[in-house]
């Protein structure tokens, strides 16, 4: 499970004023016990946002663990290392290299701390404690507050799952009004973040939290993600589907759009095959070469195997609705038993160019104000998946409450009084399950 990069340093995986703060405490410090939320941010009532990311996926803090954190993981070489780089660093000797080497001595050099969280998957309302870290040797109070950093940044995974969450909850609720059935739900949002996100290892992180809610993606890192750090009990955790970039049509030439067309369809006759369809005329690909042209082509496919119509470009909402009038006229829907529109079972649209949650909460309902079924239809969606977010989203927050020294345990807490919002939680924590929804965290029972 331990797949560590061996030139990774966990003594250099912390913010640089972590380095001092071991000199910082109050004399006689014996532990300090942090937690991390999702902070409930107060907002104004007379404000309204379309999402209000009420409740939080904990995801990713288990690949943290085991990649960063489990094992052996402080070395002589390690600290000989951060002890040269924080001298250049602060032109001082600041490090601790007297606290590392008694990790090193007494415990191999596993790292002395205890980290308690809620179930991966779990849904939890914003504002309870997600887990908690504490110090386990007296003479390491410093090190729980030395892992935030790198514990914090369990904040990505965690936002995509919740933000991958919150747009299957719109599609859930637009696939039954428009069709009675949550039948392919898991397919309708697919990844494709992979080119979108600044590192590889962010692609893989992001991909898997994506996997939390849908199977459908095309970064393929995730998939190694998933089987690596938590298993599945599904052979494969996402899947792809054959499909066309613009490279692939555009290199047949403008005037041999349709032979593009068709010679990739037909090398697909058994699976479902996406084809871009905007290199030069989204509508006239619709109307002409799929409508027209290559129509008997297309009609021989079956629902196990449609053709996937790709716009990629313009007004997401009014290119869909547009593209869905077309085919509607060469391609008649039939009505479902909620009355509203359905392409033959052959043929289907995917939006993949402008989608976020606010896009795709408008095509859906635009699609419904048109009596045109979800079924229709399915997303991918790349930088808005992965890589437009920030921590601020949840406010996601590692806080001390609850420290020991001269042998009484004292409960913390920060109350800023330029905003209410940031107050923190004291004592030690545990989330209490009442009848029907998780409580506030309780100070002293953590």
């Amino acid at each position: 499970m331990e797949t560590r990069d061996s030139d990774f340093n966990v003594l250099l995986a912390t913010d640089s004023y972590k380095v001092t703060h071991y000199k910082q405490y109050p004399p006689n410090t014996s532990k300090v016990y942090s937690y991390f939320e999702c902070r409930e941010k107060k907002t104004d009532p007379t404000k309204t946002r379309k999402v209000k990311y009420d409740k939080t996926v904990f995801y990713g803090l288990q690949y943290i663990l085991h990649k960063y954190l489990k094992g052996k993981v402080i070395t002589p070489e390690r600290i000989q290392e951060a002890r040269e780089v924080y001298r250049e660093h602060f032109q001082d000797d600041v490090f601790n290299e007297k606290g590392w080497n008694y990790i090193l001595e007494k415990y191999d050099g596993h790292l002395p701390i205890e980290i308690k969280a809620v179930p991966e998957g779990s849904v939890i309302p914003r504002g309870n404690v997600l887990f908690t870290v504490e110090s386990t040797d007296p003479e390491c109070y410093w090190l729980t507050n030395w892992v935030e950093t790198i514990l914090v940044q369990s904040w990505y995974p965690i936002t995509v799952a919740t933000n991958s969450r919150e747009q299957k909850k719109i599609l859930a609720k637009h696939l039954m009004e428009t069709s009675g059935t949550l039948e392919g739900l898991e397919y309708k949002l697919h990844d494709f973040g992979y080119r979108g996100v600044s590192s590889q290892e962010t692609a893989g992180i992001g991909a898997s939290a994506h996997l939390v809610n849908f199977k459908g993606t095309d970064t393929v890192a995730g998939i190694g993600v998933v089987k690596k750090y938590y298993g599945t009990k599904d052979p494969v955790p996402g899947f792809s589907v054959p499909a066309a970039e613009h490279s692939t049509i555009t290199a047949w030439g403008k005037d041999h759009e349709k032979d593009a067309f068709e010679h990739i369809v037909k090398q697909f006759p058994s699976v479902p095959v996406s084809i871009v369809s905007d290199s030069y005329d989204i509508y006239n690909a619709c109307e002409k070469i799929w409508g027209e042209d290559l129509r008997e082509l297309v009609e021989k496919r079956s629902a196990d195997a449609p053709l996937l119509v790709r716009p990629d470009s313009g007004n997401p909402l009014h290119t869909v609705l547009k593209v869905l009038e077309i085919l509607g006229k060469k391609f008649p829907p039939v009505e479902n038993s909620k009355g509203y529109k359905v392409l033959p079972p052959y043929i289907r649209v995917i939006q993949g160019d402008g989608v976020d949650i606010n896009t795709l909460q408008e095509i859906v309902e635009g699609m419904k104000e048109h009596k045109w079924s979800i079924e229709n239809i399915s997303f991918g969606s790349g930088g808005a998946l992965l890589q437009k977010l920030t921590r601020d989203l949840l406010n996601c927050s590692f806080k001390c409450s609850y420290v020991v020294t001269n042998g009484l345990g004292v409960n913390v807490f920060k109350d800023p009084v330029a905003d209410p919002n940031k107050r923190s939680k004291k004592g030690r924590l545990s989330l209490h399950l009442t009848p029907g929804r998780l409580c506030d965290p309780r100070g002293g029972e953590g």
